[in-house]
């Protein structure tokens, strides 16, 4: 389920809405109206009978990957930028390891770009954070409380707690519930008539329980947070500034946002919990400082970006000089303007900082100015010092396509999907490093398994039957084919049967 955290800043804010979302809760809400238990949504698993299901961790993580796989693929907004989603899945995976609760599902953690300051948790561990919230936080204890909230939604099964207590003829209404409330994290107004149309009772108990699970995660959200080593103040700071934000446009706050307030109660029972806390400062890391000043220098247009940073510079109005000079180096970078992002870097390396996220934009400006061999230099001992961090290796694999280093391209990738063999990124670079090599039968193959990652199986499919046609394959690869092609229609052929199911 996707549980309302904050208010809106912006009364008339960015409207950005999930288009396949649209889809899903007009076909969501006709079936909720209806109660009749068909199968909920394309894309979405068919929950059965009322009496024969359980809404089990593995329908609800089947209910989280159908609706990611939409923001993945339809949502503008979707931050596909792997240093922003490696640190929020560091910060989130640090959370979930002091978190309360047993068999946790796999979480992933992703950013959508919204200027609103908001967060939800969808279905089997998936959680959103907007960029706004994240540049709102004023410090990384700020964000990690955030996370540490939706965190507790999900280890402690909101959602299937909420089906349990209503019976599980409501599932219809609990999923399209939790579309609907997706989609209002831009547009509350929109969902508001969705709600209203998904049986009225059934959705003011499903705010009542809401309301109950808001302070549950609250109290759990502070454990994990004491746990992790953050400073818990940093829940009631960051709470009080929202609770100032809905006052503030309270008169055109959207009403459905006013079914789930940020209360005092809810406030002072936080603070009431920390009162009993020790003092405890907490450095921000650099990692936290970086990715603000990315997102805050990827708004707008370039040159404005650059005139922001310059100012922050010039004038020393800044939290972190490395993080505003780190601003000021990609700006230039969105500007075309590598030689400034050179300067920059030589600045910040003059201050000992230390980051993966320096290096990638160091090698991009000397790629940039046509010294692939410096960039290419600058990516591999980064990536001896961060092995982990996945954006370099894909500007590593980028870089040398760029310069034709094909033969290392592949072998790059073929290492790296031996370690990540779910990775869709790399076996899409995979699919260009062969097709560039010209050998067709293996680029489509990796490409097949780049759609399959994605969730994409009719796509997967015909990359597949395109391999099968390829003459440049041998007696293995194509019996290899053969069996995943028949894998991939299986797999496809019982989620078209669960569509059609009653």
């Amino acid at each position: 389920m996707c549980f309302q955290l904050c208010q809106e800043v912006e009364p008339s804010g960015k409207t950005i809405i999930i288009a396949a979302m649209k889809i899903r809760v007009l076909a969501l809400l006709l079936l909720a109206a209806s109660a009749i238990p068909i199968a909920l949504a394309e894309g979405l698993p068919d929950l059965g009978e009322a009496a024969q299901a359980d809404l089990s961790p593995q329908m609800e993580r089947k209910i989280g990957e159908s609706i990611m796989q939409d923001i993945r693929l339809h949502e503008s907004g979707y931050v596909d930028d792997p240093e922003i989603a490696g640190y929020l899945n560091r910060l989130g995976k640090k959370l979930v390891a002091q978190s309360a609760g047993t068999a946790l599902p796999e979480f992933e953690f992703f950013a959508l770009r919204d200027s609103t300051l908001n967060a939800f948790a969808l279905p089997g561990g998936f959680i959103g954070v907007h960029t706004g919230l994240i540049l709102a936080a004023q410090s990384e204890s700020e964000l990690a409380s955030v996370l540490s909230h939706e965190v507790g939604h999900v280890t402690q099964h909101h959602m299937a707690r909420s089906v349990s207590s209503q019976g599980m003829a409501q599932i219809p209404a609990m999923v399209a519930m939790a579309v609907a409330l997706l989609a209002a994290r831009s547009n509350p107004d929109v969902a508001m008539g969705a709600v209203v149309s998904a049986q009225a009772a059934s959705v003011q108990n499903q705010l009542n329980y809401s309301r109950d699970f808001e302070r549950e995660a609250d109290r759990l959200g502070l454990q994990t947070l004491e746990r992790s080593g953050y400073d818990v103040r940093g829940m009631a700071a960051f709470f009080e500034r929202l609770q100032k934000f809905g006052r503030l446009y309270e008169n055109n706050a959207p009403g459905y946002l006013r079914t789930h307030p940020l209360t005092t109660e809810r406030i002072t029972d936080i603070e009431n919990r920390i009162a009993l806390r020790p003092y405890r400062q907490v450095a921000d890391s650099l990692d936290f400082q970086l990715v603000r000043a990315k997102i805050k220098a990827d708004e707008g247009a370039p040159r404005d970006a650059v005139i922001e940073f310059q100012a922050q510079v010039k004038d020393r109005k800044f939290f972190s000089e490395p993080a505003a000079r780190y601003g000021l180096a990609y700006a230039y970078s969105r500007a075309k303007d590598y030689a400034a992002v050179d300067r920059e870097v030589a600045v910040l390396r003059h201050l000992k900082i230390a980051s993966p996220m320096v290096e990638s934009l160091a090698a991009e400006a000397r790629l940039r100015q046509g010294d692939a061999g410096a960039a290419i230099g600058l990516l591999r001992a980064a990536l001896l010092s961060y092995p982990e961090e996945r954006g370099l290796t894909y500007a590593l694999v980028d870089t040398l396509l760029e310069n034709r280093q094909l033969d290392d391209a592949l072998k790059l990738t073929m290492s790296d999907l031996q370690a990540y063999p779910g990775d869709g990124r790399m076996h899409g670079l995979q699919s260009k490093t062969y097709a560039a090599l010209g050998k067709r039968l293996q680029q489509h193959r990796a490409q097949a398994e780049a759609y399959a990652t994605q969730g994409q199986l009719l796509a997967a499919i015909d990359q597949l039957q395109l391999a099968q046609k390829s003459p440049d394959g041998d007696f293995y690869e194509y019996s290899q084919i053969d069996a995943r092609l028949r894998e991939l229609k299986a797999r496809q052929a019982e989620e078209a049967k669960q569509k059609k199911q009653q």
